[in-house]
C-alpha cells in the first residue's frame, strides 16, 4: 500500500482528536465561603470580581434555586438590592456576580436543588437525632469539628489558594463521611449525598446543553461541595477541569 494511503487516514484521526480536545468545555469550580466574603481580606468581594474578570466565563453555574434567580435579578435591577431569602445571604452573587452582569457577557445558570422546606426538615431531623441518637450525633459533630481544625492547621480558612487544593478537599471529604453515612438516608432529599446528587444533576444538565462547544464554565458553590462535584466532573470526557486559583 502506498505511504500516502496510510498517512491520509492517520491525518484524519489526528485532526479529529485535536478538534475534539479543543471543543471540550473548560470547567472551573470556585468554592465559596458565603457570608465571610464580606469581611475577608484574602477572599473578599474584590477578589471574587477579579477572578471572574480574569476567567471571562461564558456560563456561571451558581448555588441559586432555578425558581429564585429571576426574582433575585429583578430585585437587583430595580435598586441594586436583593431581598430574596434564598439568595440574599450569598454576597458572592449579590455583591460580586450580579454587578458584573453589566460589565461582562455571561449567562447565569441556577443549579441549587435546595428548597426552604428541605432545609427546615433537615434542621428539625438533626435536632431529633441529637436526642434520639446521641452517639451518632456526637460522631458527626466531632468529625466536622476535627475537619475545621485541620483546615485551620493547613492554612488560613479564607485563603482561596488553600481552599482550592486537593488536600483541602480530602479534609472535607473525611470530615463529612460520618454525617453522610449516618444520616443521609434518614434526612431524605436533604441528606448530604442526596442533595449533592440533586445539585449535580442540574450542573450536569447545564453542561450537557453545551457539549462539544468551546465554552468556559464557572461553577460557584459552597467550598465544602467542591470535592463532590470535582469527583464527578473528572469522569466526564467532554470537559477539562481546571483550578481557578493556580
Amino acid at each position: 500500500m502506498p505511504l500516502r494511503h496510510v498517512l491520509v487516514p492517520i491525518a484524519f484521526v489526528v485532526l479529529a482528536t485535536l478538534t475534539g480536545c479543543a471543543a471540550r468545555q473548560e470547567v472551573y469550580v470556585m468554592g465559596m465561603i458565603h457570608g465571610r466574603h464580606t469581611d475577608s481580606d484574602r477572599y473578599g468581594i474584590a477578589q471574587i470580581k477579579d477572578a471572574i474578570r480574569r476567567l471571562q466565563p461564558d456560563y456561571v453555574l451558581c448555588e441559586i434555586p432555578p425558581d429564585r434567580l429571576a426574582v433575585a435579578l429583578a430585585e437587583f435591577d430595580e435598586d441594586r438590592e436583593v431581598d430574596e431569602p434564598r439568595v440574599s445571604h450569598f454576597p458572592e452573587y449579590t455583591d460580586a456576580l450580579f454587578p458584573l452582569t453589566g460589565e461582562l457577557r455571561f449567562e447565569i445558570v441556577p443549579c441549587a436543588a435546595w428548597t426552604m422546606e428541605m432545609s427546615d426538615r433537615r434542621r428539625a431531623r438533626l435536632h431529633e437525632f441529637e436526642i434520639s441518637r446521641p452517639d451518632d450525633f456526637r460522631a458527626y459533630r466531632e468529625a466536622i469539628d476535627l475537619a475545621e481544625e485541620r483546615i485551620r492547621e493547613g492554612g488560613a480558612d479564607d485563603d482561596p489558594r488553600w481552599i482550592h487544593t486537593d488536600a483541602y478537599d480530602q479534609i472535607v471529604r473525611t470530615g463529612l463521611e460520618p454525617y453522610d453515612r449516618l444520616f443521609n438516608d434518614d434526612l431524605g432529599p436533604g441528606g448530604w449525598s442526596n442533595i449533592n446528587a440533586a445539585h449535580y444533576a442540574l450542573i450536569a444538565a447545564a453542561l450537557d446543553a453545551h457539549t462539544g462547544e468551546r465554552t468556559r464554565v464557572l461553577i460557584m458553590f459552597g467550598a465544602w461541595h467542591k470535592y463532590w462535584f470535582r469527583d464527578r466532573l473528572r469522569e466526564r470526557a467532554d470537559v477539562v477541569l481546571r483550578n481557578p486559583f493556580p
